[in-house]
């Protein structure tokens, strides 16, 4: 299903980044959408960044920061995520997420990708302006890989490859399209127009409430936590806070490195680590700029939002960092500008290019506090600092997004599907808020106590964490018998 949205106006509580939008197929009491060629090559070309984002981009950016006698083993972790979630999102991880079924998890209808096909078409944001469903497949595709892969970061240099080989695609089916669903799915523009539609078009107090009843159970067919309101353009929730505090509960349960805090524990090539970082930048406009999924205006706002927001959380925690050490570093530098990144993905198609930089501020100051006070302060070995610059990077993105869509301050506004045409509707700070706060908490709730749970079987079944000797040589001889470098 598709819409067509007022000149200026975003996509509404529907307006998510991934925008389970849709893939549902036309009603036959409209004329049959169209592909749009444009909006399609700009999807193909977002798909192929997002996949960059993640091979070579977080594989290098991680690899860089553990020591060397373990670079391989990230590489071999990052890249085998990939594979097995693409298999996985295939057989019915699409579907799970992007089809009806309940409030928490879709169905099997397009199991094994069935009716999917090189005609099926997904909706976007303007009325008979569709793409095909297969780059919505693979795009959406793309994002599902990169969670996981985020993940290991957290316990780097110590798990089995074996545990994660068991728990990442356990963590996908479980934890991931769950949470997908929840936040992206919902029934489409087109057919909540319909019904609005058909509503005001009622004559009579029957056919009216015939027609109310046909909108309520459009308006039912979405993700619980799309029904509370929430706004995330691009995965603040899904993604980030996700994989963020995933990340810590294996960290805490797998315990720390050996030698944590009495042995140098320095990243061996922060070159490899720009060149990662870097190649995430890029990658990440496909990541937001794409969640748009039209080559239009809102595209090139959150292409704008994603340039001024990292280049400012890259400033502030590099500043940061020089007031507080007395010196500058890369790696502070690097760290803010995906902190940035993530901060910006919930609202990259909400927030006002002003509202984006002073959202990358902040996040590159709080972000920076929860990588060195509160984590030296609590003590634990989150080896990448997956929790400190993803899950609070996430929550203050998401938080922030409920803020910056307000017009007064140069957001976007959230518009009603249910006006005819749809119209921004009137922003509520307080009921806004509160639906930002829902998806948090729920996204916490969920894949913290379900990640631990996962944690426990695997540990049950092939153990965690790699012995002490192995530890010492290092997982890539021990675990590979590869080697990163041989010179």
């Amino acid at each position: 299903m598709t819409f067509k949205r007022p000149q200026g106006a975003r996509p509404t509580v529907a307006g998510l980044a991934a925008l389970a939008v849709g893939v549902l197929a036309a009603t036959a009491a409209h004329a049959e959408p169209t592909i749009n060629k444009g909006d399609n090559a700009w999807m193909l070309t977002s798909t192929v960044l997002v996949l960059l984002m993640t091979i070579p981009g977080l594989a290098l950016f991680y690899g860089g920061l553990v020591r060397s006698k373990n670079m391989l083993s990230v590489l071999a972790q990052v890249f085998y995520t990939v594979c097995v979630v693409t298999i996985l999102w295939a057989l019915y991880g699409y579907s799970l997420a992007f089809t009806g079924g309940s409030d928490f998890i879709g169905g099997f209808s397009k199991a094994f990708l069935m009716g999917v096909t090189t005609d099926s078409k997904a909706a976007t944001f303007s009325v008979d302006a569709n793409i095909s469903e297969l780059v919505y497949f693979c795009f959406q595709m793309t994002f599902a890989a990169i969670t996981p892969a985020l993940i290991v970061g957290a316990f780097a240099e110590r798990m089995k490859f074996a545990a994660i080989a068991l728990f990442i695609p356990l963590w996908a089916t479980l934890i991931y399209f769950p949470i997908a669903h929840m936040v992206w799915y919902w029934p489409g523009p087109d057919a909540i127009q319909d019904a609005a539609k058909a509503l005001a078009a009622a004559a009579d107090g029957a056919a009216k409430t015939a027609a109310q009843a046909k909108l309520d159970e459009i308006n039912a067919d979405a993700g619980w936590i799309f029904k509370k309101g929430a706004i995330d353009f691009a995965g603040g929730t899904v993604v980030h806070i996700n994989a963020g505090i995933a990340g810590l509960v294996g960290a805490l349960l797998i315990g720390k490195r050996v030698g944590y805090g009495k042995e140098l524990m320095a990243p061996h090539s922060l070159t490899m680590t720009m060149i990662g970082a870097s190649l995430l930048w890029v990658g990440w406009f496909g990541f937001n700029a794409g969640s748009n999924l039209e080559a239009n205006g809102g595209a090139a706002l959150a292409m704008t939002n994603s340039f001024v927001a990292t280049a400012a959380a890259a400033l502030s925690w590099m500043f940061a960092e020089w007031i507080i050490k007395g010196h500058p570093s890369l790696l502070g530098a690097l760290s803010g500008a995906v902190a940035g990144l993530v901060a910006v993905t919930p609202a990259a198609g909400y927030s006002g290019p002003m509202g984006a930089i002073v959202l990358g501020l902040v996040v590159g100051v709080v972000c920076l506090f929860f990588c060195t006070v509160v984590k030296n302060a609590l003590g634990y070995d989150d080896s990448l600092d997956v929790f400190g610059v993803h899950c609070i990077g996430g929550i203050v993105g998401a938080l922030g997004t409920g803020i910056l869509v307000n017009p007064a301050l140069g957001g976007t506004g959230i518009i009603d599907y249910t006006a005819i045409p749809p119209k921004v509707a009137d922003y509520d700070f307080a009921a806004q808020m509160i639906a930002q706060i829902t998806a948090v908490c729920t996204t916490l709730v969920w894949s913290g106590i379900g990640s631990a749970i996962l944690y426990k079987v695997v540990d049950v079944i092939v153990g965690l964490r790699a012995n002490v000797e192995t530890e010492r040589e290092g997982l890539d001889i021990t675990e590979h018998t590869e080697r990163a470098y041989n010179m």
